[in-house]
């Protein structure tokens, strides 16, 4: 039994974008409305660009699933993009006659520059339609399916909006997720909400853009997902490499991360206490560890929150260079989103899904659902005896 594993692939505003999974267990319920669900809520946040508008995402399931169960073998997935239409020439896979005007005002923050002097280009459109966040969709796809098996086993994950720019949000330990999906921003606080939209709005009307942190919430993880063992299999570090690897991200932390380094050690750690039986038959008075110990799960509740920096794409573009002429200029601008906070948390979702339903799997094994399922049990018997 190998590893849950997927690939991506696909270009903004191209045909679509594909997904591929391997390593799903048989006999999990899965549909594409579930999938399509997820995607939906990828799209909802305040803030988006125009594009949202146009795109009505929904994944459709080309194989690995029969009779709305996984079957063991690959699941591939393909998300089409409605712009294809609009963008057939300058996105042609067959060569055009006359050659498509060239893109060549790198935008500071982007992929463009590193990008095209890696690959050799004088035109920054392939990097530009990799790189976009567009990409995420697939990612949220396949985080969908992860969620499917994760919910078989009792585990749940949210997340929300901590801030936008410099506006804090207050909320309560005790998070109403209901209210928070209702929520254009993903924000717990209603009050706090209101001044975030306003700052969003100002940011557009400025040509500007905005970033913020978010938080996700997985809870009902069992213990011991992760190892001490080797550097690569520490669930904390698997988690953070998933979440910063999303695009716009430049920082993660896990429980109080940070914060925690300004205080002594005798107001770090989470004291244990006898939990209340399986499958947590130990718990913690507080979570700064963030559900996470030397490297597995602890059984408390993951969290974990991701800085977000602002879009790179400016309604009023800063300076750059031409990459022909190599003379001052300004960055390219293309249809953009003013703040992607609340999506990116939709991201976070589904990053942390794979990792955790990849870790399940190695732990429990299994070919089908109800294997993993009488081996889950049978862990959960042995460490509480």
């Amino acid at each position: 039994m190998g590893r849950l594993r997927f690939l991506t692939a696909g270009e903004s505003h191209g045909k679509g974008l594909v997904a591929i999974i391997e390593g799903m267990v048989a006999g999990l319920p899965l549909s594409e409305d579930f999938i399509s669900h997820h995607l939906k809520r990828r799209q909802a946040g305040y803030g988006r660009s125009s594009r949202m508008k146009i795109e009505q995402d929904a994944a459709e399931i080309i194989s690995g699933v029969r009779f709305g169960f996984t079957v063991g073998s690959p699941i591939s997935l393909v998300i089409r993009n409605r712009v294809w239409e609009e963008w057939q020439k300058i996105m042609s896979v067959a060569p055009q006659g006359k050659r498509i005007e060239p893109l060549t005002m790198p935008r500071p923050g982007h992929a463009d520059l590193a990008g095209a002097i890696k690959y050799g280009l004088d035109d920054i459109r392939p990097i530009l339609e990799r790189a976009s966040a567009r990409e995420t969709a697939a990612r949220v796809a396949v985080g969908a399916v992860a969620r499917r098996f994760l919910e078989q086993f009792g585990v749940t994950i949210h997340s929300h909006t901590v801030s936008i720019g410099e506006l804090q949000v207050v909320f309560d330990d005790d998070i109403d997720w209901e209210q928070v999906e209702k929520s254009p921003l993903r924000c717990a606080n209603a009050e706090c909400e209101k001044a975030m939209v306003a700052a969003i709005d100002r940011a557009k009307a400025e040509g500007d853009t905005l970033g913020g942190i978010f938080e996700i919430v997985a809870a009902g993880v069992p213990v011991g997902l992760g190892s001490h063992v080797h550097w690569d299999d520490r669930l904390d570090g698997r988690i953070a490499q998933a979440v910063m690897s999303i695009q716009a991200v430049k920082g993660v932390e896990i429980g109080t991360g940070f914060a925690m380094a300004a205080t002594r050690g005798s107001q770090a750690h989470d004291i244990v206490e006898p939990g209340t039986g399986s499958p947590f038959f130990w718990r913690r008075m507080t979570n700064r560890a963030g559900g996470i110990e030397g490297g597995m799960s602890n059984g408390q509740p993951i969290v974990v929150r991701a800085a977000v920096k602002p879009v790179a794409t400016l309604g009023k573009p800063l300076p750059s260079v031409d990459l022909r002429t190599k003379k001052t200029t300004v960055a390219h601008y293309e249809r953009s989103d003013v703040c992607v906070v609340p999506d990116a948390g939709i991201v976070g979702e589904a990053m942390i899904a794979i990792v955790l339903a990849d870790d399940m799997l190695e732990k429990f094994g299994g070919d089908n659902l109800r294997e993993t399922i009488t081996n889950y049990r049978a862990y959960l018997d042995i460490s509480g005896s």
